[in-house]
C-alpha cells in the first residue's frame, strides 16, 4: 500500500495545486486528508472547490468544524473570512465529513487526537511558549485502543513521525498550505515555525509489515499567496507564508 497525506491546506489553493501536482508525479493515486481545509485570510472557495472534487478520504479539523458549529459572529479571525467566501453547498460537504475515519483498515486518521480536534498530539508547548516533542508516555497514551498500525495526524503544522514502543508509527504529514502561525489562546501564547515556505505532505508506503514515511516539501508562488494574506489583514500569516517564519 503506498498514498500520500496532506493535512492544514487553510485556503492556500496554489500550495494545494503544487502538492497535487507533485503526489501525480510520484505515481500516487490514493490521498487523505487530514483537515482544516479553509481558514484562514486566503481562498477558502477556491480551495474548497478542489477539495470537494478531489477523490480522497477527509476527515474534519478543527477549524472545519468552527465553519459549522457556530454562527458568523462568534467565529475567530481565521474563520469568519473563510466562512463568508463559502456557499451552502460547501457547508453542506463539510457537515458530512467525519471527525475520525480508517483508511483500507489500516491506517487510523484525526485531525489531532482521537478524542479532541484541538490538542497536539506529537508536541507539547511549555510554559514559556516553547514547543517541543511530548513525552512518549504521552503519546502512546492518546493512541490507547487505536490497532491500526500507522496513525495519521495532523493540527501542529509540523511534519514529524513517532515509533510508539509496539511498533506503531504516527505520523504528522506537516502543513500543505500554512508554515507557520502565531496562537495566543490559553493556555500558553506560542509561535509555530517550519522554516521554509514550501508546502508540505507525506508519502507513506507499507512494505512487509513495516511502515516507511517520506516527507515532501514542495516550492510553489508561496509570495502570491503572502501577498494575499497581507491584503487581507493577516501580516503575521503573510510572513509565514513568505519565509516560514513569524516577523
Amino acid at each position: 500500500m503506498r498514498f500520500a497525506a496532506i493535512a492544514d491546506v487553510h485556503g492556500n489553493y496554489l500550495a494545494l495545486e503544487a502538492v497535487l501536482a507533485d503526489i501525480r508525479a510520484q505515481g500516487i493515486m490514493d490521498i487523505v486528508n487530514l483537515g482544516d481545509m479553509a481558514s484562514g485570510a486566503l481562498d477558502a472557495r477556491r480551495t474548497m472547490d478542489m477539495l470537494m472534487a478531489l477523490d480522497a478520504l477527509h476527515v474534519l479539523g478543527n477549524h472545519d468544524r468552527y465553519l459549522i458549529d457556530r454562527e458568523p459572529e462568534k467565529m475567530g479571525s481565521w474563520d469568519r473570512p473563510a466562512h463568508a467566501q463559502l456557499d451552502a453547498e460547501h457547508l453542506d460537504w463539510l457537515r458530512a465529513v467525519p471527525m475520525t475515519h480508517v483508511f483500507r483498515d489500516a491506517v487510523f486518521l484525526c485531525h489531532a487526537t482521537p478524542d479532541d480536534d484541538e490538542v497536539y498530539w506529537l508536541e507539547q508547548v511549555l510554559p514559556d511558549g516553547a514547543v517541543q516533542m511530548a513525552p512518549l508516555e504521552t503519546i502512546e497514551a492518546m493512541a490507547k485502543g487505536i490497532g491500526q498500525s500507522l496513525i495519521l495526524c495532523a493540527h501542529s503544522h509540523t511534519a514529524r513521525a513517532v515509533r510508539l514502543s509496539d511498533g506503531r508509527l504516527i505520523v504528522n504529514p506537516g502543513s500543505v498550505g500554512c508554515p507557520g502561525y502565531r496562537d495566543n489562546h490559553p493556555p500558553v501564547p506560542h509561535v509555530v515555525e517550519a522554516g521554509t515556505p514550501d508546502a508540505r505532505y507525506a508519502i507513506l508506503e507499507r512494505v512487509g509489515e513495516r511502515w516507511q514515511v517520506t516527507f515532501r516539501h514542495v516550492p510553489y508562488d508561496h509570495d502570491a499567496m503572502a501577498e494575499l494574506a497581507r491584503r487581507n489583514g493577516m501580516p503575521a500569516l503573510a510572513s509565514a507564508l513568505a519565509t516560514g517564519w513569524i516577523r
